[in-house]
């Protein structure tokens, strides 16, 4: 027995809800968290791995007790720069420390240490990466974002549909490419030119990761189309495009993209 079209949508946004929950929580530019035990307290900290405008990036360890001081030791990533140690200072009851910033696409590694007087503690064992990006205005992130998810509950409704032999693939597939074309490839090259100076770094000019997956997914989705399009019985394409677009987002968001190559002051991606 087929589903009413009612849990078929409620599913479908649960669904990308719980995608967007993954993207956001997964990715080499979400916060490092933790706990760390100092002076007999513990302390919980959040590290910063992205930083948008042209200010320096904002280090916080909060709750820290009185007798903690702290220290920030970073070099440029990817270099052989000799580490810089920046002390932190006390705000409170937290301490702050702020990372120079760098031109977009420029990254740091990073470290912090924590000290009592008697005995010393590194957070992160492991270092830190953060990168800088231009500032992007909410005119064009908040909508790229709205189309990009959007177009992720249309494929996921559109598979479905095929799936359960309804009548109205074709339509939800239409609203899946229109979504998917303007999420993905007018408003997320707007983005990435605030972000990083360039619209495009994907196939053929480049290897940004988040570039290639948005195009492939458009492909498959074209495909999907245009055989809805001559067979609307067609079952098969819609599948598929909805399981590579559900593949596609579970790869953790800002892999492999735009970095400063600090020795030839050009951005690169794939690395």
């Amino acid at each position: 027995m087929n589903p009413k079209p009612t849990l078929l949508w409620i599913f479908s946004v649960i669904f990308t809800l719980s995608i967007a929950y993954y993207q956001r929580k997964t990715g080499p530019t979400h916060p490092i968290t933790g706990k760390a035990e100092i002076a007999g307290q513990t302390i919980s900290y959040r590290l910063v791995r992205s930083k948008g405008g042209d200010s320096d990036a904002k280090v916080v360890v909060k709750n820290a007790g009185e007798l903690i001081t702290g220290e920030i030791i970073f070099k440029r990533f990817n270099t052989p720069d000799e580490w810089t140690t920046l002390p932190m200072h006390r705000e409170g009851d937290d301490l702050v420390g702020y990372l120079p910033n760098q031109p977009p696409a420029g990254k740091l590694t990073y470290h912090v240490s924590l000290s009592d007087g008697s005995q010393a503690v590194v957070l992160n064992e492991k270092p830190a990466v953060i990168r800088f990006k231009g500032d992007v205005p909410a005119w064009a992130l908040i909508p790229h974002i709205i189309f990009m998810f959007t177009a992720m509950m249309m494929s996921t409704r559109t598979g479905l549909e095929a799936i359960f032999k309804g009548n109205r693939a074709y339509s939800y597939a239409l609203v899946t490419v229109v979504t998917l074309f303007i999420g993905g490839l007018i408003l997320g090259p707007v983005v990435q030119k605030y972000a990083f100076g360039a619209y495009w770094t994907g196939w053929p000019f480049g290897q940004d990761l988040t570039d290639n997956k948005t195009l492939v997914t458009f492909i498959f989705w074209v495909i999907a189309l245009w055989r809805l399009y001559r067979k609307p019985e067609s079952r098969t394409w819609p599948v598929i495009a909805m399981i590579i677009l559900l593949m596609v987002y579970l790869i953790p968001h800002s892999m492999f993209g735009s970095e400063l190559d600090y020795s030839s002051g050009e951005v690169v991606t794939g690395r």
